[in-house]
């Protein structure tokens, strides 16, 4: 809006729950719910005078979000394929004493593997497959643990994701013998009362979110499932709400994070009109609520910005997703939580991160990249971070993980080579930002056309060097000029003496050409459509260092940044630049 008044976005500490209610019940369905939570076996609530049903399942669930083909070949060749690092299925250790890296971990505990499995090939082929890693798996892991945490197979998200993949994608492993399709149902039984039972003890929020999911599933799709249905629809309701924020975004701020809840409603979903059934109106309505978020974060080409441990997801992976929850709507406008500002002006779009980091309780890969920005151009990437951080594990080294989350991984400003929020280690997140102002207006342009202009200001450096950062966006709305100002205020009343270091790094996209002016000043960007950039600096001399870029599939690439540094008075300073399209 025209002259609008700054917004403070809330500091990350006070973050807004949704607020959700459970699915309307009568009298009867309430006291059901509550004698199943209390423990009373779910036969005995359904046919509380005839016998146990026998296991089995009620209906053949039609999965609708597709599977990564190339990881489905790779496991019908005998190997896992994680972010482009391959692992022997044969040499995988299934019970989890000799640990693996936590994407391989979370891809095999969690079976997710099946729809990778299910997309590249005819069932009759797949199902050979699928059921001799599922027969060394349950062999290593014949019976559920007392409680979570013995190991990557039992934890709460790793199990919930596991039922609910073992019940969409039943035909794959249940279409052998009678023996092992008796086994393995009765292990998906046995699971489900596991979960009943340790659910509450998930490790953070997605993953509650996805136990409550593998109850609900079950109680669709198992027998004498009422009761626990009733009990997983209350149970998965109120941890949707302590998920996300009342603009739809997860806590954790993440992209994957955002997809990953999504996949699990629509998986969800399909369980229902498996049975012929409908959902919730509160789940539709989540699933509503999670699109646009997810879609501010898409650049032109649909692939979404590196934010927050993600990676340069591609676009027809979102794009499967997003026409998978049936929603049709608009990126996210109206910021709060999820706090990423977009400007989109013609063929550009800008993606500016104008919140503190989550709150270390939804950190999943926490990052420290307050006003970090992206931008692309027709869909090629012009100015990115590092991302990735999720990855590691993969072709991305683990002890990289933490470097990928410091501030010098994002396109933004570092003073002294420290982040503007602590990264811990476990994805965790210290002090450091607690408060961002943010300030969005429509600027009038003299030859008669508009700009948008973005303000914010972080108080991370505020206690160890008594400077706020502020940063200025300003890009025309013909997408082909981004003028930007950092600013470095003294935060106190009196300031302090001396100078610091101070570093504004702008990591390239992977296929930009980079060249610098003879006058150090500045440097040409070409990008492959064959449109040319001049990039400026008002600050100093601008130096070429390489950097590190993660692709769509979680793989790191190697790219070139560009750096603006040296010393600043305690006192403050300000370092103009610009980036503008010359042909």
């Amino acid at each position: 809006m025209n002259g609008a008044p700054a917004d403070r976005i809330e500091t990350g500490r006070e973050l807004a729950l949704a607020d959700f209610s459970p699915p309307a019940l009568g009298m009867g369905e309430r006291l059901i719910r509550m004698a199943y939570r209390m423990g009373v076996p779910g036969s005995v609530l359904s046919s509380p005078m005839g016998k146990k049903a026998r296991t089995r399942l009620l209906a053949t669930v039609n999965n609708t979000i597709p599977g990564n083909r190339v990881a489905g070949t790779a496991i019908r060749a005998g190997h896992f394929l994680v972010h482009g690092a391959k692992t022997p299925i044969a040499q995988v250790d299934y019970a989890g004493a000799a640990r693996v890296t936590p994407p391989l971990e979370k891809v095999v505990h969690s079976f997710s593997w099946l729809t990778d499995l299910e997309a590249c090939g005819p069932r009759e082929q797949g199902a050979p497959v699928a059921e001799r890693i599922l027969s060394s798996w349950l062999q290593a892991n014949p019976n559920p643990p007392a409680k979570p945490g013995k190991g990557p197979a039992w934890n709460v998200g790793n199990t919930g994701m596991r039922l609910m993949n073992w019940l969409v994608h039943a035909p794959l492993i249940l279409s052998g013998e009678k023996a092992f399709r008796l086994r393995t149902l009765a292990h998906i039984a046995e699971t489900a009362r596991w979960l009943d039972r340790q659910v509450i003890r998930a490790e953070d929020g997605l993953a509650e979110v996805a136990g409550w999911c593998g109850i609900v599933a079950a109680g669709l799709l198992l027998p004498d499932g009422r009761p626990r249905r009733l009990y997983g629809e209350a149970g998965l309701i109120k941890a949707l709400g302590e998920l996300i924020g009342d603009d739809g975004g997860v806590l954790s701020r993440s992209p994957l994070a955002q997809m990953e809840a999504l996949a699990m409603l629509v998986r969800l979903r399909n369980c229902y009109h498996a049975t012929r059934r409908d959902a919730s109106s509160a789940m539709e309505r989540v699933v509503e609520m999670l699109v646009p978020p997810l879609l501010a974060l898409t650049h032109g080409d649909g692939s979404l910005g590196s934010w927050q441990g993600g990676w340069a997801v591609d676009g027809e992976e979102v794009g499967d997703l997003v026409r998978a929850s049936g929603v049709r709507t608009r990126p996210l406008r109206d910021v709060r939580q999820w706090g990423y500002q977009r400007i989109v002006a013609n063929k550009s779009v800008l993606q500016f991160d104008t919140a503190p980091p989550p709150m270390v309780q939804h950190a999943c890969f926490g990052c420290a990249s307050t006003l970090a920005f992206e931008m692309s151009h027709a869909g090629q990437r012009l100015i990115v971070n590092c991302g990735g951080a999720a990855s590691g594990g993969g072709l991305v080294p683990v002890r990289l993980e933490q470097g990928l989350r410091a501030t010098a991984a994002h396109s933004t400003l570092t003073l002294d080579d420290a982040n503007s929020t602590a990264i811990l280690i476990n994805g965790g997140i210290g002090s450091g930002v607690t408060q961002v102002d943010v300030d969005r207006k429509t600027l009038p342009q003299d030859n008669g056309t508009t700009a948008t202009r973005l303000e914010a200001s972080h108080n991370g450096y505020a206690a160890r060097y008594a400077l706020t950062h502020q940063r200025i966006l300003i890009l025309r709305d013909d997408g082909t000029e981004l003028r930007g100002e950092d600013l470095l205020l003294p935060s106190g009343r009196k300031g302090k003496r001396g100078k610091v270091g101070f570093a504004i790094r702008f990591h390239l996209g992977p296929d930009v050409e980079v060249s610098l002016t003879p006058d150090g000043q500045g440097a040409g960007l070409a990008l492959p459509d064959g449109s040319y950039w001049q990039f400026r600096s008002g600050a100093g001399t601008v130096e070429l260092e390489d950097s590190l870029w993660v692709d769509g599939q979680g793989r790191p690439q190697a790219t070139q940044q560009l750096v603006i540094q040296g010393l600043v008075s305690r006192g403050g300073g300000n370092f103009g630049w610009l980036i503008k399209k010359m042909s």
